[in-house]
């Protein structure tokens, strides 16, 4: 399931200060001690790059706009069977020693914490936004990986190599858009491959969330929240990523050592409350149709369109990480929402199990040893992995919380139209319809009923509506 991510485009002291109190709740922090900060001052300024030169190849990145820390670049060019993609991620092995303080400090943090005002980097930022972070016009060190498809877009070979490499540019989402709009080759095979791969997943009854992003603007003293519908760059950058996820789950289910990113298929009764709810909405779902067709079939304009991925949320659950002992078979580790095993390989600068993944894949590929530092580190990797999924839900859930009295601590009294988007017992969950802010109320009503709500407080942070 997508990170709902909110942004605070003016500061706002209250909230600032707001935002910092529950960092502190969570025992989350921006900076990292001397010794941390010492030791990644030193590897960056040592790091020693591979002998293998790949600079020669038109590397770009794609990512949100202000972006430092840059994981990933891609490349694609046309084969006479199909397509090579070609894909560098960040080397953090090359600049984080096993064992050492960066090590100790980023197995305690687990992941990249963000809030609307500030991140809490996985590594200090002199690694994650400058020496390991693959900037434009630089030499670095990166995991190159190469996958051949055919014209079908179906996987037909891999390599993975380290390697030098030098990204050419570092283009925001708006910007990859524009140049596919306008004809650009690299930007026009980003899209072949990905519409190719949005097929692929659709024949393994793969399924996307697709959830809009949240942005939090100010206007004066009028603050309001904002949906921003995903660009079909970004689901086309998407799939390059979570095909690279795939094969390095293959690679790793081959060899029967590693780790994996799983999630169950949905339950039957999940699936049959989902159906009547949707179906509720005024939009049908069949019976026999899948899930995943569903949702792409979904018209994101539709007056329910939010409603109806607010409720799919209840299909995308139970997602956890498998240390590989090998007897699995694919079918035991699937990651249901991709409809396939998966593993997390393509973001190590923010997330911890990312660098014990490719650490294993490249021994993997070219078949030596797997380093001893990676193999041992599996061991408690994801309890941390989900100790930090669960702080990391729990600092967006406060600071949405704490942003969303802000907006509307003026209303209060007000009417709001909202729709009923789930229930359990005598509570409605509801969607409000401007500003998007989600709640539950007392009240009677199916799912896709729109009703009116009455803002009567705000209590320690939490908006009390009552049915108007």
């Amino acid at each position: 399931m997508p990170f709902r991510t909110t942004r605070l485009t003016t500061p706002h002291a209250d909230l600032a200060a707001q935002f910092a109190a529950i960092r502190d709740r969570l025992n989350i922090d921006l900076d990292f001690d001397r010794a941390v900060e010492s030791e990644a001052e030193h590897a960056v300024a040592n790091v020693t790059l591979p002998v293998a030169d790949a600079t020669n190849i038109a590397f770009v990145t794609i990512d949100p706009d202000g972006s430092k820390d840059l994981d990933q670049a891609l490349f694609i060019e046309k084969t006479d069977a199909g397509y090579r993609v070609y894909y560098a991620i960040a080397d953090l092995p090359a600049v984080v020693r096993p064992g050492g303080a960066i090590d100790r400090e980023a197995r305690e943090r687990g992941q990249t914490m963000y809030a609307p005002d500030a991140s809490a980097p996985l590594h200090p930022r002199v690694i994650s936004e400058d020496g390991a972070s693959l900037l434009p016009g630089v030499e670095r060190s990166a995991y190159v990986w190469t996958i051949d498809l055919d014209a079908t877009g179906k996987r037909e070979r891999s390599t993975l190599k380290r390697a030098r490499v030098r990204s050419r540019e570092q283009l925001t989402y708006v910007e990859a858009q524009r140049r596919v709009d306008t004809g650009d080759p690299l930007m026009t095979l980003l899209r072949d491959v990905g519409e190719l791969r949005i097929a692929r997943e659709a024949d393994r009854g793969g399924a996307s969330l697709d959830m809009p992003e949240e942005e939090i603007v100010a206007d004066g003293d009028s603050w309001t929240i904002t949906r921003r519908q995903l660009l079909p760059v970004e689901q086309w950058n998407a799939q390059i990523s979570l095909m690279t996820g795939m094969e390095a789950a293959r690679l790793q289910l081959e060899a029967g050592k590693g780790i994996l990113r799983t999630m169950p298929r949905p339950a039957v009764d999940a699936m049959a409350h989902f159906r009547r709810e949707v179906t509720a909405m005024g939009i049908p779902f069949a019976e026999d149709e899948e899930y995943g067709a569903f949702l792409r079939r979904l018209d994101r304009t539709h007056p329910a369109a939010i409603a109806v991925l607010m409720a799919a949320r209840s299909l995308f659950r139970g997602a956890g990480y498998h240390v590989l002992t090998g007897s699995e078979t694919p079918d035991d580790v699937i990651q249901a929402a991709i409809g396939a095993p998966y593993a997390h390989t393509t973001a190590p600068l923010r997330r911890l199990v990312d660098r014990y993944v490719l650490a294993h894949c490249e021994a993997i590929a070219n078949g030596t040893e797997i380093p001893a530092w990676a193999a041992e580190g599996l061991d408690g990797l994801p309890e941390i992995m989900a100790a930090s999924a669960q702080k990391a839900g729990a600092l967006e859930r406060d600071c949405i919380a704490a942003v969303t009295a802000v907006i509307l601590q003026p209303r209060i009294g007000q009417i709001f139209d909202a729709l009923i988007v789930d229930r359990r017992e005598t509570r409605a969950e509801l969607e409000l319809l401007d500003p998007p802010v989600t709640t539950t109320v007392v009240m009677e009503g199916e799912p896709g009923t729109a009703v009116q709500v009455r803002l009567e407080n705000i209590t320690d942070a939490k908006p009390v509506f009552v049915a108007a």
